[in-house]
Formats: C-alpha cells, sequence, structure tokens
C-alpha cells in the first residue's frame, strides 16, 4: 500500500472532522426532542416517506441492473471489450 499524500491526509482529516461534528450535531438534535409528540399524521407522513423513498430506491436499483444486464450501458463505456448485446 502506498502512503498518502499530505494532500489527500488534510482532505481525510477534514471529511473525518465533518463527519464527527454532523453525528455530533445529530445527537443534540435527537436529545433535544425528546419530550416532543408525534401524533398520527406525522407516524402516517413518517410511514408513507419511509415506504414510497424504499419503493422508488429498489425501482431505480432494479432498473439499473437490468439495464446493465441487458447490454445498455456497453455504448456509454468505452474501455470495455466490445460485445453484441443480447438479441432477446
Amino acid at each position: 500500500m502506498r502512503s498518502l499524500s499530505p494532500g489527500q491526509l488534510a482532505l481525510l482529516l477534514i471529511l473525518v472532522a465533518i463527519l464527527l461534528l454532523t453525528g455530533y450535531w445529530a445527537l443534540s438534535v435527537w436529545n433535544a426532542t425528546d419530550d416532543v409528540a408525534m401524533d398520527k399524521h406525522g407516524w402516517i407522513a413518517l410511514i408513507l416517506g419511509t415506504v414510497f423513498s424504499l419503493i422508488i430506491g429498489c425501482g431505480l436499483m432494479a432498473l439499473m441492473f437490468f439495464s446493465s444486464r441487458s447490454g445498455y450501458d456497453e455504448a456509454a463505456d468505452p474501455f470495455r471489450n466490445r460485445k453484441e448485446p443480447p438479441t432477446d
């Protein structure tokens, strides 16, 4: 393994600092909302948002894998070996 250059090390330290600050902020916000009650409309919105986000994410991942296996991505990658896409 090669060692990190000073620029890469500085970037890594900055990113770790941002990660730690974000974690601290998330923890402080989580603890600040201990006594806040969410009514049924809030739970419904949370559940619907989660479900639709999962549906969209899974659908896009399925389309990505379908596109990759069907050979549609071959033209976009000039460094791959050229093969004819399947004709099914």
